[in-house]
């Protein structure tokens, strides 16, 4: 049992979610955030009242779960308080949230229940379209109000756990095939939340803002656990809203803030403000951000943009430094490294290679139930990220896409990430996407698409100008087919949805357009 209050010297405490649960647990000045309506007032809970909900649901829960099975929990649920006294239950009680992903629908979705040993699935509006037809409980429904009713008043009493004990399954997006349930143990989650409250100097004066999915990795490790960890409080978006992004953080008083891939550029394509600078936010902590972006909206928003890098499995990460070249990821060091596909050969500066570490599994602590994807991942010993990227001379990594996404035009493997930075230079562009369509002479054409706030005013002689004079374009990167649209399809998380887009080829609702190269009317 681990005692309220106890801030842990105990490093063990301070490597569990329930050490770091614990010491809130009398905490009335700080505590959970949520709303959504700016013009409605903004809900508080109390630390000691959220985590007394959490003992309540963990009662209710526990008298529902069989004693012979994991004590595994679904969660179809928007980033709501209740949400988050799912994990604190988990935390006092050893049952495992695991976080389904609300765009699966049908099979799929109930492909990633079974798989992942569900005994329950909690849903509330966000997951109810989701899950159509499957067993479900509703929470926000009159019966389980009444059942949780039943339990008020449980004993606050947090079990203690290893920092090897499983806390929550995380499923991958699920962009390059079926999604994979990973192990997040208590140390997973909550190392990395001490170490980015530390880094960043969180404490009781801030508050966490969190409005990317919570059964995702990025919010729960750096969102809710960094809050958690520094004591600090959180405000709850949920759903992502650019437009509402920073006036939720004044209407929070919120200092800190998580993203995943391109909310950024989605908060820079709102229309400017004079006021813009006017805001409380210190920190914007992610990862996946467009390049050019970062430094846009640290000097629109006068807040401190850290981009870092790593796989959702814990198994890759890389840091930016000061001296971190504009569009490198940050050095390779600690055993990250840029091997060959095809022989495992470290790849010299300017090739293509897969990021691999070649030390170990780093964080990666497995997946549930999936013996054969968990080999293939840590092959020769080595975790294989399925990132592709580059080094140049200094040893600078730069990232170029996904295994998934490699084309093969000509003869030559070509990552999709550098010909995408290019691309983004392109003036007006909000979102670019290339990825191969088959062509029977060359293997591959490279497509993009490109997102723009007006298609019809797309000019296409201007735009192979502009393709022309980028020194740093190989003629096989040129892009032979271009897609003109208003938005991609993408996962919760914000992933574009290449498979579908290459499934689509140049048969889609959008515009499509060839791009021919100078004096080449074929376009190749």
């Amino acid at each position: 049992m681990i005692a309220h209050g106890d801030r842990g010297g105990s490093r063990q405490n301070r490597a569990t979610v329930s050490g770091l649960l614990a010491a809130l647990a009398e905490v009335d000045d700080r505590g959970v955030y949520s709303g959504d309506d700016p013009d409605a007032p903004v809900s508080f809970v109390s630390w000691r009242e959220h985590i007394q909900a959490g003992a309540d649901l963990a009662a209710a829960l526990s008298a529902r779960l069989r004693p012979d099975a994991p004590r595994h929990v679904g969660v179809l649920l928007g980033n709501t308080p209740f949400f988050g006294t799912v994990l604190v239950a988990a935390a006092l009680a050893g049952i495992v949230p695991v976080g389904l992903n609300p765009t699966r629908r049908g099979a799929a979705l109930q492909r990633d229940i079974d798989k992942a040993d569900c005994q329950l699935v909690l849903v509330d509006s966000s997951g109810r379209d989701a899950a159509a037809g499957l067993s479900v409980v509703d929470v926000e429904s009159d019966d389980f109000a009444a059942e949780l009713a039943g339990h008020r008043g449980a004993p606050v009493a947090f079990r203690q756990a290893d920092p090897d004990d499983l806390f929550m399954l995380i499923f991958t997006s699920g962009t390059s095939g079926d999604p994979k349930a990973v192990r997040c143990t208590h140390e997973k989650v909550a190392v990395p939340g001490v170490m980015l409250a530390e880094r960043f100097g969180l404490g009781a004066a801030d508050t966490c803002y969190l409005s990317m999915p919570l059964f995702h990795s990025n919010a729960v490790m750096a969102g809710w656990a960094p809050a958690v960890a520094a004591g600090a409080s959180i405000a709850l978006r949920r759903k992502f809203s650019a437009s509402q992004f920073i006036p939720d953080t004044r209407r929070f008083g919120a200092t800190y803030a998580n993203y995943v891939g391109k909310p950024l550029s989605y908060i820079l394509a709102t229309p400017e403000r004079a006021d813009d600078t006017d805001n409380p936010l210190r920190v914007a902590y992610g990862n996946e951000g467009a390049p050019r972006d970062l430094t846009r909206f640290a000097e629109r928003f006068a807040v401190q943009v850290v981009d870092g890098f790593g796989s959702s499995e814990g198994g890759v990460s890389i840091a930016r430094t000061p001296d971190t070249p504009d569009g490198a990821l940050g050095p390779l060091v600690g055993g990250i490294d840029i091997v060959d596909v095809e022989t495992g050969d470290p790849c010299p500066p300017g090739v293509i290679g897969e990021l691999v570490n070649t030390a170990g599994p780093g964080q990666f602590r497995g997946y549930y139930r999936d013996p054969e994807a968990e080999a293939e991942r840590m092959s020769g010993g080595m975790y294989h990220s399925g990132d592709l990227a580059y080094r140049d001379e200094a040893g600078f990594a730069y990232f170029a896409g996904r295994l998934g996404d490699w084309m093969r035009v000509d003869g030559e493997n070509l990552g999709t990430a550098p010909i995408e930075r290019i691309l983004m230079r392109y003036p007006g562009v909000t979102e670019v996407a290339v990825y191969p369509i088959p062509d029977p002479a060359v293997g591959d054409q490279v497509m993009a698409a490109l997102v723009l706030p007006d298609v019809d005013a797309f000019d296409v002689d201007d735009f192979v100008e502009f393709l022309s004079r980028q020194g740093d374009l190989g003629p096989k990167q040129w892009p032979s087919q271009l897609r003109l649209s208003t938005a991609l399809p993408r996962t919760e998380t914000f992933k574009v949805l290449k498979r579908q887009l290459s499934a689509e080829g140049t048969d889609c609702a959008d515009p499509v357009l060839p791009i021919p190269r100078p004096n080449s009317p074929l376009g190749r």
